[in-house]
């Protein structure tokens, strides 16, 4: 009777000779099996996983040269006393930590930073989520409509911060030209001079770029959802509202939620869009923890100060992706 182990596959005959077969039963011994896992090549170490490895070498070490090492170093240079060009000194422990959480401003950047990402986030869904829902009717022009759409998220975010910049000036900007001509508003505010109004502004920029993004992404699973539902909803006598509820949003639920993701981490550290238009200003109204790492640590050359403020970046979004993919993953285990 030919050996078998113990899913009933059969053995090779050089496993079966190395250990000792029973004639009545063919039951193959320990040794047998121990002999044969031996001489079983590792699956993670045949000729075209070593070529593999040789292949991904390159790129393992640039990501390692490029990212894993500046990452160790700001995570260093919290707990260390730097010089003005950012060397390590001496050990300082929590002290930089210290300094940074009994300071008011940091909590007031951190709040603010938190209050940017959802709003701007928020908005961008609910924008993207309509236009994506008029971009999905069948119509004329519907093609060149969707070029149009994409041209903000398409175009460099320096350019268009500088764009809206102009458009926000005070005395030759189009806004305030467009409110004094339609007399909408004969005395418009400093766009960019009062806090409030700078925030609103500013926040509008970050949200009028990634609009764009939202729709293409949710608009791409629209067009993936069959026919068929749809169709299936009218004969049930579903408006369009149910449809929306029942149909749309569960069929691309995955992609709002990895839109959103992105979203999440792109607009909490747009650092382009705050810095051209208002450099935190006024005073600290626009601040956002990325602009503040960069002033900490190039500007003032505070860098120990300016790695603490990294290292809480850092974890926020590692927290942040994190649940993210939490979610994703028990949606796709609810599937």
């Amino acid at each position: 009777m030919a050996p078998t182990d113990q899913v009933g596959g059969r053995l090779p005959d050089a496993a079966s000779r190395a250990g000792r077969i029973s004639p009545r039963t063919g039951d193959v011994t320990l040794a047998a099996h121990v002999s044969y896992t031996l001489k079983r090549k590792p699956h993670l170490w045949t000729r075209e996983a070593r070529l593999a490895y040789l292949l991904m070498l390159p790129a393992v070490l640039l990501l390692v040269l490029l990212m894993v090492y500046p990452i160790v170093y700001v995570f260093m240079m919290s707990l260390y006393r730097t010089d003005r060009i950012g060397r390590l000194q001496e050990f300082a422990g929590m002290a930089a930590y210290l300094e940074v959480f009994t300071t008011r401003v940091f909590w007031e950047t951190t709040v603010r930073t938190a209050v940017w990402t959802v709003l701007a986030v928020l908005v961008k869904a609910v924008f993207g989520m309509v236009i994506a829902l008029a971009l999905n009717v069948e119509y004329v022009g519907r093609r060149v409509a969707r070029m149009l759409f994409i041209i903000p998220w398409a175009s460099s975010v320096p350019i268009s911060a500088m764009l809206w910049k102009w458009v926000y000036d005070h005395e030759f900007g189009l806004l305030n030209h467009t409110l004094k001509a339609t007399g909408l508003w004969n005395n418009p505010p400093v766009w960019l001079g009062a806090p409030i109004s700078a925030f609103i502004a500013t926040i509008w920029v970050d949200i009028w770029v990634g609009i764009p993004f939202m729709a293409l992404i949710f608009l791409a699973g629209m067009q993936a959802i069959s026919r068929d539902l749809y169709e299936s909803g009218d004969i049930d006598g579903a408006n369009a509202r149910q449809k929306f509820l029942h149909i749309t949003i569960p069929g691309i639920r995955h992609l709002i939620l990895i839109a959103t993701m992105l979203s999440s981490l792109w607009t909490f550290n747009d650092f382009n869009t705050v810095f051209i238009l208002t450099k935190g200003g006024p005073g600290t109204s626009t601040e956002i923890l990325i602009t503040a790492v960069y002033k900490h640590g190039f500007e003032w050359l505070r860098f120990s100060r300016a790695a603490v403020m990294a290292v809480v970046t850092f974890i926020i979004l590692t927290v942040v992706s994190l649940f993210y993919a939490h979610v994703f993953f028990r949606q796709e285990r609810d599937v």
